[in-house]
């Protein structure tokens, strides 16, 4: 039986590879890597340094384009759909062609596989059809929200309550009911500046020699992380952000 580990490595930092990771890699015959372009090609060199490091000699690399997909669409969950199942096909031609009978493949996900990831309901699909067969683990990591909240020096809950990880784009909508602590993701919209009222403890490329850091009153730093991130995104062709908003009780 082909085996596929699914390995979280971390939010960017090579330090932060567990041990179960660290051993998933020195275990893998081939690794899948899914180019993003020219512009994320940062993303796809820490990869191959981690393989480079604690693989074993005769490991193999195979990439495969990873498809675009609109940024703004009107149907966001019907494009989120549709570019999962495009790159399902791309993986499930790569496993085919070459993860050989009883040999193990890795695919090195950034943070957490279970957070904002979508390759574990990828490989479900591919299970689904049934045309390549194949056992999965899933190997956990240190994800942006954990290293956002170790670098600001914060928890994420304060005591008694709970707190919600949510999108930008449902921010917008509104502030999540029953939480004052919200974690946000994906936010190109900075709907952050409709809150002046709360806290923001803010990170982008966090764990990373590019990280870039910000807290305190939005009314206060609203500004000053827009224009970053603004001119980080033109500088780099891409952006990871994240950030937790606490509102005052």
């Amino acid at each position: 039986m082909r085996k596929i580990y699914v390995v979280g490595i971390g939010a960017g930092d090579p330090d932060h590879l567990t041990l179960q990771a660290a051993k998933a890699i020195g275990r893998t015959n081939v690794f899948f890597l899914l180019d993003k372009g020219e512009a994320k090609a940062s993303l796809v060199e820490l990869r191959e340094r981690l393989i480079k490091h604690y693989g074993h000699p005769h490991k193999r690399i195979v990439e495969g384009r990873d498809p675009d997909r609109d940024r703004t669409p009107a149907d966001y969950t019907g494009t989120v759909a549709d570019w999962r199942h495009r790159r399902s096909l791309v993986l499930e031609e790569l496993i085919t062609e070459h993860l050989g009978d009883a040999e193990i493949g890795s695919i090195l996900v950034w943070g957490d596989p279970s957070l904002y990831d979508s390759t574990i309901a990828i490989l479900e699909e591919i299970l689904e059809r049934g045309a390549v067969d194949f056992e999965f683990e899933v190997v956990p990591g240190i994800s942006s929200v954990s290293a956002l909240a170790a670098k600001h020096r914060v928890g994420l809950n304060r005591v008694g309550q709970p707190f919600q990880i949510t999108t930008g784009r449902r921010l917008a909508e509104g502030w999540p009911e029953g939480v004052d602590d919200v974690v946000v993701m994906l936010d190109a919209q900075h709907a952050f500046t409709k809150h002046p009222e709360a806290d923001i403890y803010w990170g982008a490329y966090v764990s990373t020699p590019d990280e870039l850091l910000a807290c305190g009153p939005v009314a206060e730093v609203a500004d000053e992380i827009v224009a970053t991130r603004t001119e980080a995104r033109e500088r780099h062709g891409w952006i990871m952000d994240t950030y937790l908003l606490r509102r005052n009780r």
